[in-house]
Parts: structure tokens; C-alpha cells; sequence
């Protein structure tokens, strides 16, 4: 079901460019210690792991899972927080990177995707057999919540009990046209720059044949650079082609969990009316809307703090829903 949400900015932050890039700046010294590992793959590909702490054999705690956004990692300012939010509760947090986002190059030239799930049903599976005593709820956040929506969609036994999706592009190819216009392609290019370095590396390595350096720097849109590298390294025929099979609104109605979706009406790198378009919702879906929150922003303020500091509204409401499932 459609309900508004009860996220209220501080009046000086309801502006989505100030909500998307403060939230950022403002946990841009926070560090929150994790315990690093490796997961092998069986494509013979490797994944990093990153825990708030390491769960002992009999370990009964609730385990969180996060995925990150487009170029996201353990250092992504939302992690952090929630890292620190689910701690707060006597919970476990582990973000799964996907592939190349630890720092480390991956060993293959496939790369992760708004579609991609192969590593996240692996990753979920040794779960099952590492900790079968413990409830398990996932978390996905842009990038990794569209990714998330796909999974859920597709796992016949997922063993998490809840899920939260947050400020995911659900419809991937207006998502795509958003981020090419106006003010949010401010946002573009520094994504753009990241991606082409990420895939200049793998050039270098030789893990990439078929895509030349000089037709990489030439790319300058999202769609310019799915429809040259995303596409054709994982076995689709065009920008076009992936998003249609990989938007995550497509098939919100096979997911079977208590889920909770966020997304804020002024997020300038989502498109408002494709991604809240929907018919149909089943039950146990709740899309939450804000009128302000930005791009994984939300911060709201402490109106007992004198200091007016903001609060990251995100860190009290996930575990809110959290807690009636764990």
C-alpha cells in the first residue's frame, strides 16, 4: 500500500540538492570499524564482505544484510550510519560489496548491475548454512535497492523474515533520463567518472577486449555508458534491453516478504512518476513517499538539541520496521 511518510526536513534542509550532499558531507570523518572477508564465488570471482562484527557459531543476534548504491562501499555515508544504527539495536550488520567496489578490482570482466543477483543468491545461501538460529533482514539502498527488489522477486526460500528498500531506481530507464537532466547532471558525471576509471582498470588488466580506451572517455551520459560497457558485458543487447529487464517495478508483486519501500518525491536522481506509477501492490509491500528526503538524504533535526544538528531520520525508522520482524 501507498502512504505518506512521516519524514519532516529541518526547514534550512528541504532543499534535495542540500539533502543529498549534506547527509553525504556531513559523515564524511565518521568512521565505524568493520571486520573485513573474502567470499570465493563459484564463477571463480571473489566478493568483499564487510561486519560490524564477526557472528560466533552459536550467535543467536538478528544478522542484517546491506547492499550499496552505484559505487557504494563500507565508506558510503549511509552505510556508516546504518552500521551504527544496527548496532545500536544488539544486532549484526554485513554489507556485501558488489564486485570491484572494495577497492580491489574483480577477477572477471563481468560486472554488477541494477539486475544483477547471482552473487547476493550465493552470499544468502551460505548465510542459511552458517547461521541457521538467526532471523535475517536485508537492506538495499539505490542501486542495491532496485537489485534487492530482483531478488526477492526471484527467490522461491529467501530465509529473510523483512526487507527495506531505499531510494531505488525501480524503473531504470527514466531513472536513466532523470540523471541527464537539469541540475541532476551534477550527479551524472561524478558517477560517470567513477564507472569509466572502474572500467579503464579492468581495460588495463585485460579483462575487457572489447571496448577501447578512446571510446570509454567518449562516453558521458548513463545510457551512453550502459548502452557501451554495462550492456555488453553482461549478455545484453543495449542500454534499453537492461532496463527493461532489470527494473525492479516490474516485479514488485512477487515479492512475498514484509517490505518496506522509501522514496522521497524530490530525489534527483529517480524519476517521481514511473517509479510510484504502479496498479497493483500486494499486501505486505508498504510504499512509503516523502515530499523531501533527496537521494538517500532524509535528515530531519533534533528540536530538543539546541545545537539543531541533523539527524539521519533513515537510522530511526529502518530499525523501527525492522523490529517488528526480528
Amino acid at each position: 500500500m501507498f502512504q505518506s511518510s512521516d519524514f519532516k526536513p529541518a526547514k534550512w534542509l528541504s532543499n534535495p540538492h542540500v539533502q543529498t550532499m549534506l547527509a553525504k558531507y556531513l559523515n564524511r570523518n565518521e568512521i565505524v570499524p568493520s571486520i573485513n572477508e573474502v567470499l570465493e564465488l563459484p564463477d571463480g570471482d571473489f566478493v568483499d564482505l564487510a561486519w560490524t562484527e564477526i557472528p560466533s557459531a552459536n550467535n543467536t543476534k538478528p544478522i542484517i544484510v546491506l547492499l550499496h548504491g552505484l559505487q557504494g562501499s563500507k565508506n558510503s555515508h549511509y552505510i556508516k550510519s546504518m552500521f551504527k544504527a544496527i548496532k545500536q539495536q544488539g544486532w549484526i550488520a554485513v554489507l556485501i560489496h558488489f564486485r570491484g567496489c572494495s577497492g580491489k578490482p574483480n577477477r572477471l570482466a563481468r560486472s554488477y548491475h541494477s539486475g544483477y543477483t547471482y552473487d547476493i543468491h550465493y552470499f544468502t545461501e551460505q548465510l542459511k548454512i552458517r547461521y541457521q538460529q538467526c532471523k535475517l533482514a536485508i537492506i538495499g539502498y539505490s542501486l542495491g535497492g532496485n537489485v534487492l527488489t530482483k531478488y526477492l522477486a526471484e527467490a522461491k526460500s529467501s530465509p529473510y523474515v523483512c526487507a527495506t528498500v531505499i531510494c531505488a531506481p525501480l524503473h531504470l530507464a527514466s531513472c536513466s533520463a532523470k540523471i541527464n537532466s537539469g541540475s541532476s547532471k551534477i550527479y551524472q558525471k561524478y558517477l560517470i567518472d567513477m564507472l569509466k576509471q572502474s572500467a579503464e582498470e579492468k581495460i588495463h588488466l585485460d579483462l575487457i577486449k572489447n571496448i577501447s580506451l578512446n571510446t570509454l572517455k567518449q562516453l558521458k551520459t548513463m545510457r551512453n555508458f550502459d548502452n557501451a560497457v554495462t550492456a555488453p558485458l553482461n549478455n545484453f543487447t543495449s542500454a534499453e534491453h537492461y532496463y527493461n529487464e532489470s527494473s525492479g517495478i516490474n516485479v514488485l508483486n512477487k515479492i512475498a516478504q514484509p517490505c518496506l519501500i522509501i522514496h522521497a518525491k524530490d530525489d534527483p536522481f529517480l524519476s517521481h512518476e514511473h517509479i510510484t506509477h504502479i496498479d497493483y501492490l500486494p499486501e505486505n509491500i508498504t510504499f512509503e513517499v516523502s515530499t523531501h528526503g533527496g537521494h538517500v538524504g532524509f535528515l530531519s533535526s533534533n528540536i530538543t538539541d539546541k545545537s539543531l544538528k541533523p539527524v539521519y531520520w533513515l537510522e530511526t525508522r529502518v530499525p523501527q520496521f525492522l523490529q517488528d520482524y526480528l
